[in-house]
């Protein structure tokens, strides 16, 4: 569940160029906001660009240039003598995954296993967030895809992020669950109105376990009727631990 470093540094590089799309875009900025070293890429990325930005006249883009673009990277080797003046970029091999034309719930996917890597302790290894999470599950469809990246803090409070574009339908809520124990039964951690970043405050429970399982379903609104989740599942993944 680690993400090396040159698939972020390939990201780093669409996100300056704009080819995130926007929910992967603001994932890869909770990358940012963590790793010191991949911030420091981008703001090299960016500088090394500002002069082509500042000297080319203005012009409008053809139709079919986003098309044409991901076809010449996709057909072309990645060069060290390609790099903007300034920016050493290690020479790579394009591979599916960190390509602009990749299919994005595996983008998304990276970046997510990245947040994990680094709120873990695996991955990169560089700074992580005050306070950190106890646990953090990758919340995966009935296809494999992941859908949303739970943080719990074992203090009542979780994290949730959505990594895919989730359909919520206006009669109906998410809501998040977790299952501390099987005699337990499952939990709510919260529910949600929208798909957007949100602090879920639950009950108190014991200090979230290794695998433990977190999920989110689609209920009625306003919540599970009662107090189990009764609606179909959108997404479950198991605790990783913190080191």
């Amino acid at each position: 569940m680690s993400l090396n470093r040159t698939d972020l540094n390939a990201i780093a590089d669409d996100y300056v160029l704009g080819l995130l799309g926007e929910t992967e875009a603001e994932l890869f900025e909770e990358l940012l906001a963590r790793d010191p070293a991949l911030e420091a890429r981008v703001a090299a990325l960016r500088d090394g660009l500002l002069p082509l930005d500042l000297s080319a006249p203005k012009a409008e883009l053809p139709d079919d240039f986003m098309d044409r673009l991901r076809e010449r990277i996709a057909a072309e080797p990645a060069r060290e003598d390609a790099a903007p003046r300034g920016v050493t970029i290690t020479p790579v091999t394009p591979q599916a995954d960190n390509l602009p034309q990749a299919p994005r719930p595996k983008r998304r996917w990276l970046i997510a296993a990245g947040i994990i890597g680094l709120a873990v302790g695996l991955g990169t290894g560089t700074l992580r967030p005050t306070p950190e999470p106890r646990v953090v599950a990758v919340l995966m469809n009935a296809s494999g895809e992941p859908q949303a990246v739970i943080e719990d803090y074992g203090n009542r409070d979780a994290k949730i992020r959505f990594v895919a574009d989730v359909t919520l339908p206006s009669d109906k809520t998410i809501q998040a669950w977790t299952l501390p124990s099987p005699e337990t039964g499952p939990v709510s951690l919260g529910t949600l109105d929208r798909v957007a970043p949100a602090v879920l405050t639950g009950p108190d429970l014991p200090a979230p376990a290794p695998q433990q399982l977190y999920e989110i379903t689609l209920e009625p609104a306003g919540g599970s009727p009662t107090g189990r989740p009764t609606g179909p599942i959108l997404g479950k993944g198991f605790a990783h631990i913190q080191s």
